[in-house]
């Protein structure tokens, strides 16, 4: 009997930009090659500004990743995006280019990680084109809801935002009406209405997507698996105290890299001995102011803070090991950011923001610290805590609950995909 097939869609590669959401669609993907009864395609949005390169195939919009047959790019034009609306100008993306690509392949169940860059007429035009085929979206992030790069936080004062309207969207956005707010909406809506079942990695992000108007029994909660299989309790050598600090993510904005870096300039000035480690990547790809003030405070912090850059997955193990404490200091709600299983396999407490998913899967006082959101003060105050309670750093390992593994995600993702494909056998 031939395999089921099912494609997953995702907004970039991990072999381009090695992002959260990107790692754990690669990492799905991988998960299913050795399945029994399930074959995967992957299928990765690419182009500038992500990549270098555009395409570089004349008269397709689809080439290869590398020498694996079941991974493919799809190359989209950024000049080509409309960025309220998330959807392309050209419609023979969708209609030409992702059809051909759908046709040629036939997947029972196609799995959207993401639409950035593509557009989520990717959606409508799957339903039109394989109208037998099971439709999953797994919710990463809020960009349905907010225009504000889906990060939910007001324009004007930065503060973090709990709803979206018309009204709401247009202060935000003032040469935009709240008429071409409400086109918006009804148009995003229209196009994830063929989705057959929403997948939210944490209750948060669930309860915001059903104040927006989806409806609770189309979503379910499923944490994201983590490719590491087995734990890995990086202890390194037994430091005693505990006093260094890793970030792992995208130096962006939103992770609240800034923060950090203001909370260790207030350790230092209290003579606070802690070390930070900062790993990331694409500060190039980000706003030049944003990149002005973290390059300033990176040389005031110089030899108290040091700059590790891009790493590779192999290399974490190490880079863990290296630290104690994993800081997640974002300023936005998150969701059930990567870098939070990754602590936990590897045996290490976290310190993070008191908001969102964060706060929902990092138990204050149990396997982590909370601090105040935005505030480096707080920040400055629960680190110095951690690193100078003798116990706490045990206390909190010892805390660490199971992460989900790829394999058990895989089980419950593929009786989701069985479930809904006789669904939709019963409406045929």
């Amino acid at each position: 009997m031939p395999k089921q097939r099912v494609l997953y869609v995702t907004h970039n590669h991990p072999s381009v930009r090695a992002g959260g959401s990107e790692v754990y669609a690669l990492g799905l993907y991988e998960e299913l090659r050795d399945h029994d009864e399930w074959e995967p395609l992957l299928l990765a949005r690419s182009g500038p500004p992500m990549s270098r390169s555009g395409n570089q195939h004349v008269g397709t919009l689809v080439g290869a990743v590398n020498d694996d047959p079941g991974q493919y790019f799809f190359f989209t034009d950024l000049e080509d995006y409309d960025w309220l609306n998330s959807t392309m100008r050209d419609k023979a993306t969708y209609t030409r280019f992702l059809r051909d690509f759908l046709l040629a392949h036939e997947p029972d169940v196609v799995h959207f990680q993401h639409t950035l860059l593509i557009g989520y007429e990717a959606l409508r035009e799957t339903r039109n084109s394989l109208p037998a085929a099971a439709i999953v979206y797994t919710l990463h992030e809020y960009l349905p809801i907010c225009h504000n790069h889906g990060q939910m936080i007001r324009t004007f004062g930065d503060e973090l935002c709990s709803e979206s309207s018309p009204r709401r969207c247009h202060e935000c956005f003032p040469d935009i009406s709240p008429q071409t707010f409400f086109l918006r909406q009804r148009f995003l809506r229209a196009c994830l209405d063929v989705v057959d079942l929403f997948i939210a990695p944490s209750r948060f992000l669930l309860e915001r997507y059903v104040a927006w108007g989806i409806p609770r029994e189309r979503i379910v909660l499923e944490e994201n698996g983590s490719s590491v299989q087995e734990r890995q309790l990086a202890t390194g050598e037994r430091r005693s105290p505990r006093r260094r600090l890793g970030f792992f993510g995208q130096l962006t904005p939103f992770k609240g890299v800034d923060v950090l870096l203001e909370a260790m300039k207030l350790l230092a000035a209290d003579g606070v001995d802690v070390h930070l480690w900062l790993h990331g990547s694409n500060l190039e790809l980000q706003p030049p102011a944003f990149r002005h003030d973290l390059e300033e405070l990176l040389e005031a912090m110089e030899g108290v803070v040091t700059m590790v850059g891009r790493y590779d997955r192999d290399e974490l193990p190490a880079l863990m090991a290296n630290v104690d404490w994993v800081v997640v200091p974002s300023v936005w709600w998150e969701n059930s950011p990567l870098v939070i299983q990754e602590a936990f396999m590897h045996g290490r407490p976290l310190i993070c923001s008191d908001i969102g998913g964060m706060a929902e899967k990092v138990a204050d006082g149990v396997n982590g610290l909370h601090f105040g959101a935005r505030d480096a003060a707080s920040l400055a105050a629960v680190v110095r805590t951690a690193v100078e309670t003798d116990g706490l750093w045990e206390k909190l390992q010892k805390g660490i609950p199971a992460v989900h593994t790829m394999d058990d995600h895989v089980r419950t993702l593929t009786r989701i995909y069985d479930s809904l494909l006789e669904q939709r056998a019963g409406v045929a």
